[in-house]
């Protein structure tokens, strides 16, 4: 006699076998299929969205430059998994724009969480399919992100934008992001969301290192120095492997804080330079 057995996951994709199964093992199959169903639905997600100082990077091993969610999965222990959906040069705006907040909202399931860190990409003026009002679209953007998380009773979490190393000729660092950064913690507030505060956290990392010292953080190197920048690089935005490092372990810092995602937290050992 042939069995027919449903294979199906969070993403509704399912197959159909028919096959032989004797009595003896029968029971076993129906647990393993269990099981896998189980696990698919027990596992929690971490949804990363943002800009490119979140996102992966091509060429890993030789490329310099990291985004601080592409190393974040270093901190973590199974089963939480990480996806980092965060792109190159999106905003609030464009990111939901190009269909990538619904792939994400199709698959998110109770117990899952949503870290949200936009605002470089917002304040480009000139560019229409990405620009923000941070009073009034950005913002209304983020609470859209919120609503829709909390609407599958999944948790977000807000993180304001990370700071461009930008000092001025007497060492002061100079704020980039206006008012971005006080919209989301204004809204994390607001809507009683944990937030992230990376603003304030690496614009400490850039004073401890100091004007000199904070070049590692990010991409700084002379022409013929490092054979992925064979004609140099000088960038203040997004982050070196160090830095990338850095901003994920403050993250991490913050999480243990708001009691998130403890369980999962690897030991937080010091990191090279």
């Amino acid at each position: 006699m042939s069995e027919k057995i449903l294979f199906f996951t969070k993403n509704t994709l399912f197959l159909i076998f028919s096959f032989a199964v004797p009595k003896s093992v029968k029971g076993l199959l129906f647990s393993l299929v269990f099981f896998m169903f189980w696990n698919a639905y027990a596992q929690p997600t971490l949804y990363l969205i943002g800009d490119s100082t979140l996102a992966d990077k091509k060429d890993p091993e030789v490329n310099p430059e990291h985004g601080w969610g592409q190393v974040l999965p270093t901190y973590f222990n199974p089963p939480l998994r990480i996806e980092n959906h965060a792109v190159n040069g999106r905003s609030s705006k464009s990111f939901f724009e190009e269909g990538r907040w619904e792939v994400i909202l199709n698959q998110l399931k109770k117990g899952d969480f949503v870290l949200i860190q936009f605002g470089h990409n917002d304040a480009k003026i000139k560019d229409s399919t990405r620009f923000t009002n941070p009073a009034t679209s950005y913002r209304n953007n983020l609470l859209r992100y919120v609503k829709e998380t909390r609407s599958k009773r999944a948790t977000p979490i807000l993180a304001t934008a990370i700071v461009r190393r930008n000092f001025n000729e007497d060492g002061v660092l100079v704020d980039t992001h206006g008012l971005y950064p006080i919209v989301v913690r204004m809204l994390a507030a607001d809507q009683t969301v944990a937030l992230v505060d990376l603003q304030l956290h690496t614009e400490q990392l850039e004073y401890e290192a100091g004007v000199e010292g904070s070049k590692k953080l990010h991409l700084h190197f002379e022409k013929g120095e490092h054979p992925y920048y064979p004609e140099g690089k000088i960038d203040n935005t997004h982050l070196s492997s160090y830095g990338a490092h850095r901003v994920a372990k403050a993250a991490v810092a913050e999480f243990q804080k708001l009691g998130l995602l403890t369980t999962y937290i690897k030991p937080i050992s010091p990191i090279e330079e």
